[in-house]
């Protein structure tokens, strides 16, 4: 990629976001600028279509998942969880995504904790 090419995200994000630019957007297609979408659409484990529409802030569903995603793999920020303390944003979501093992006591411990989790993403089924 030349170097005007490399501008092209975070000029794309500014101008469909406008003034009220969120810093995780910036911080996508800061990282998109740095490696690429394709890089940074497999690192979140998302599509590059998706991380297209995020940056043109056409994104037709709720983004907080996407925010959350965002928060833990590229800015490394961290939720209290009531199961194991400081966690990436990010692997909480892993976590919440883990399917029910009744045989498992993390899992349980989780599904307990997460009914009530204000980090839950999925109707308070574990945190």
């Amino acid at each position: 990629m030349s170097k005007p090419d490399k501008l092209l995200a975070i000029v794309r994000a500014r101008t469909a976001w406008g003034a009220g630019i969120p810093d995780w957007v910036v911080a996508l297609a800061t990282e998109c600028d740095r490696t690429s979408r394709a890089a940074t659409a497999k690192r979140l484990g998302k599509s590059g279509a998706l991380v297209s529409q995020v940056l043109a802030n056409i994104y037709p569903a709720d983004l907080s998942t996407i925010e959350q995603i965002i928060r833990g793999v590229l800015m490394a920020e961290t939720l209290t969880c009531p199961v194991v303390g400081d966690l990436a944003s990010d692997s909480c979501l892993t976590h919440q995504r883990a399917p029910w093992a009744p045989h498992n006591p993390q899992r349980i411990v989780f599904f307990i904790a997460g009914q009530n989790c204000p980090n839950s993403r999925n109707g308070g089924s574990h945190g």
